[in-house]
């Protein structure tokens, strides 16, 4: 299969077309192997727009809500970026090539092994791959400009939203009593945190994410 190809149609037929302008996301996601980020058997469809099971009861995000996501941001060279559940890998290599340095996020052991060695093999030494709750974040790096979420979710953890620097800015797909989830642009300035929802995306939740159930009567 000509993967070149395939990475050229995605670009320009998924993202260029759908409002992503940001020339460092576009100039990323040109230049990411996309295949190297899912298993064997699912690299010959790694750049249809929709999400690709990776086991484990996760997903790698379909590349335009990945894009959407990663131009929300506004990654800069000197930022430093948390990527909770980053999975095998293609996010954080994403903002690899916009930011200082990456921290990868990942509590399945199986998927953070692929994550080193896609990373590895693409020579991207400015993401450290870490094992542990994702929930939790990792608050020995914090605080980080860029919080990136790597999957759908209901209700992020105050221990997350507490690792965001004054000014850093965090995106997610959040789901909030809709069966659609909406990209969301978390902002802090000081001790307020607000939010802006900027595009519908129906992505897999991350397990570990939803919101805790009450009883109504």
């Amino acid at each position: 299969m000509d993967y070149a190809a395939a990475r050229y149609m995605m670009v320009e037929n998924q993202i260029r077309t759908n409002r992503v302008n940001d020339p460092l996301v576009v100039a990323a996601m040109n230049e990411l192997p996309r295949e190297a980020f899912v298993p064997e058997t699912l690299q010959g469809v790694a750049y249809l727009d929709e999400d690709l099971p990776l086991g484990h009861g996760r997903c790698l995000m379909e590349p335009l809500t990945t894009a959407l996501l990663l131009q929300a941001a506004e990654i800069g060279p000197e930022d430093v970026v948390l990527d909770v559940g980053c999975g095998t890998g293609y996010a954080s290599a994403a903002m690899a090539r916009m930011a200082s340095a990456v921290v990868a996020l990942e509590s399945d052991p199986e998927l953070a092994a692929h994550a080193n060695g896609a990373l590895a093999n693409l020579g991207l030494d400015t993401v450290a791959v870490v094992e542990g709750p994702l929930q939790a974040g990792y608050s020995r790096q914090a605080p980080y400009d860029v919080i990136f979420i790597g999957g759908g979710v209901e209700e992020i953890s105050p221990a997350i939203t507490d690792q965001l620097a004054d000014g850093g800015r965090m995106v997610a797909v959040v789901y909030d009593k809709r069966s659609v989830g909406k990209g969301t642009l978390f902002v802090r300035f000081g001790d307020v945190v607000s939010r802006r929802e900027i595009f519908d995306a129906s992505t897999p939740m991350l397990p570990g994410f939803e919101r805790e159930s009450t009883f109504e009567f």
